[in-house]
């Protein structure tokens, strides 16, 4: 069999490159060095900063809810978060044609969804098919895997064929996403909203059995899963027993509660808390997310953001190593590009993004904005004012927004701070109402920039065609092999500055507080946990 050699399917080790794991205080996987082999069983209680949005995998977006979904489906493929390669999971093998436009996938015999039907090659039909339903409004992410999608044939029981009308270079390393994972039919029938109620139905290690938006999430493990990637560390069923997810908002009492012993592990643990961390016998484990830094995305619409001088002038307006230093620590970076530096194709612009406030002032100067009574710039009787939309999808963000509004100032520039909830973030996002939008996207694909930034996506600036920079992102999912689409991605990057569509701040890093007691708390190729290797011992 094939397996990921075609032409166009030779890209996908090099592009597919995953995030290197870095652990402080620990080793990455988080396993103790004397704590003997894995003992199956147990409880582990997880504390998450934010509710998930929705237990639907298709539907996921934020890391807290792709921190539970993951858990509950698997992926045609898996991505080796060392290496970047593609790896078994649901499908054994699969091939590509040259031209990239169609990818046949051998799915494992006998694997089952958690209510006891069969996992075929109709089901990947149905899953792919209901993407495209949902839309890219409800399943953005999932919707741009599956660009110029033409349909699933199956070829026979346990054979898919799927289509698309233009090449497609990215879908492979897609197929390993949580997004396109695979659910049942008693899940994809139903329409967007029943499928966000816990009742999802997954082939995956764990299945839920208690699910409380806002509040809590439990899973347990699936009896007799025996159908695990290759990635994974151990064949058979998962080592837990259950997960429970609280969802604890404020960072001192998730890092209380862990310190206490009332939760085993915690999300966004603040890098000042290791001391308290390491005098309980607890870790803290990091790792950098590829894909988008987070940053501001103008809208090319409204107010001052209109004028492409603005945009230029926030650039080197915004001091990144500050941001760092004083808000997050040492396990973060600056955003040098459009692409955080972990992912493939990511072209260091850190020169065009050096913290110069006498340039930005002289930017302003010369398009006209001149410092007013207050010292905000004006134009023609226009402050030089815009909001910012964002929510607290990373506990940093207020914080680190915050001194972005300090340092805009000292330029002149108002930035005023719009913060909601992540339902409401979303909602204003679909509607296009904010004058700028602050998030970040994970994925270990440079596409990532095609599915945010060009007209045909998600067009998030609001603009007209720009055949400069969406021609190359278009190019990329046809180029004939990895240094070419890698200089695509590269291109893509600069004239995304240079046309002033993304103001980058901070790569996000997750940074996982542990108990000593978690054992193989293990980040995946974009950088969410998977729980599948996960034990406890001294209980």
């Amino acid at each position: 069999m094939i397996r990921t050699r075609p032409r166009f399917a030779t890209l996908v080790g090099a592009l597919a490159a995953a995030s290197t794991l870095v652990a402080c205080g620990s080793d990455t996987g988080g396993a103790g060095g004397d704590a003997g082999p894995p003992r199956p069983g147990g409880t582990l209680r997880y504390g998450l900063s934010q509710a998930p949005s929705c237990s639907d995998p298709t539907q996921a977006g934020s890391n807290q809810t792709l921190y539970v979904t993951r858990q509950i489906v698997d992926s045609l493929t898996d991505q080796d978060p060392k290496t970047g390669e593609l790896k078994p999971w649901l499908a054994r093998s699969w091939e590509a044609s040259p031209d990239a436009k169609v990818f046949t996938f051998r799915l494992a015999d006998g694997v089952t969804f958690s209510d006891g039907s069969p996992v075929t090659a109709e089901s990947v039909r149905q899953n792919f098919d209901a993407v495209i339903k949902l839309g890219a409004a409800k399943a953005p992410l999932a919707n741009g895997f599956l660009i110029n999608y033409a349909g699933t044939t199956v070829v026979d029981r346990l054979t898919a064929r799927v289509e698309f009308s233009k090449p497609n270079a990215q879908f492979l390393q897609a197929s390993s996403s949580t997004q396109l994972g695979i659910q049942g039919a008693a899940t994809t029938a139903k329409p967007a909203e029943q499928r966000c109620d816990g009742s999802n139905v997954g082939s995956g290690p764990f299945v839920y059995t208690g699910y409380q938006q806002n509040i809590s999430t439990t899973l347990t493990k699936r009896p007799g899963y025996a159908w695990g990637s290759e990635v994974f560390g151990h064949k058979g069923e998962a080592y837990l027993d259950r997960i429970e997810f609280t969802v604890v908002p404020e960072s001192g009492v998730r890092t209380g509660s862990l310190t206490s012993g009332q939760l085993d592990a915690i999300s966004d643990a603040l890098p000042q808390d290791l001391p308290l961390l390491e005098a309980a016998n607890a870790r803290l484990l990091t790792t950098p997310n590829p894909g988008i830094p987070f940053g501001f995305q103008p809208n090319l619409t409204r107010g001052p953001l209109r004028d492409p001088a603005v945009r230029q002038a926030l650039l080197p307006a915004i001091d990144r190593q500050q941001l760092v230093d004083t808000v997050l620590g040492p396990q973060f970076k600056p955003a040098t590009s459009a692409l955080a530096s972990t992912t493939p194709g990511y072209q260091d612009l850190s020169a065009r993004l050096a913290y110069d406030p006498a340039k930005a002032r002289t930017l302003l100067d010369q398009a006209g904005w001149q410092p007013g009574a207050d010292g905000i710039r004006v134009r023609d009787g226009e402050r030089l004012s815009f909001g910012v939309v964002f929510s607290q999808v990373f506990a940093g963000n207020k914080a680190i927004i915050e001194l972005v509004q300090q340092q805009l100032r000292q330029v002149g520039v108002d930035l005023r701070l719009d913060l909601v909830s992540l339902p409401e973030s979303t909602a204003r996002q679909n509607a296009k109402d904010y004058d700028a939008y602050y998030y970040n996207t994970t994925r270990a694909d440079g596409d990532i920039l095609r599915n945010s930034f060009t007209v045909e996506g998600r067009n998030l600036s609001v603009r007209e065609r720009i055949p400069a920079l969406d021609d190359v992102l278009e190019n990329q999912l046809s180029a004939g092999d990895t240094a070419a689409r890698l200089a695509l991605i590269r291109t893509a990057q600069e004239r995304i500055l240079d046309n002033g569509l993304w103001i980058p701040t901070v790569e996000l890093s997750q940074a996982i507080g542990a108990a000593g007691t978690v054992q193989d708390l293990k980040f995946e190729a974009s950088a969410r946990l998977q729980f599948f290797d996960t034990w406890l011992s001294g209980r």
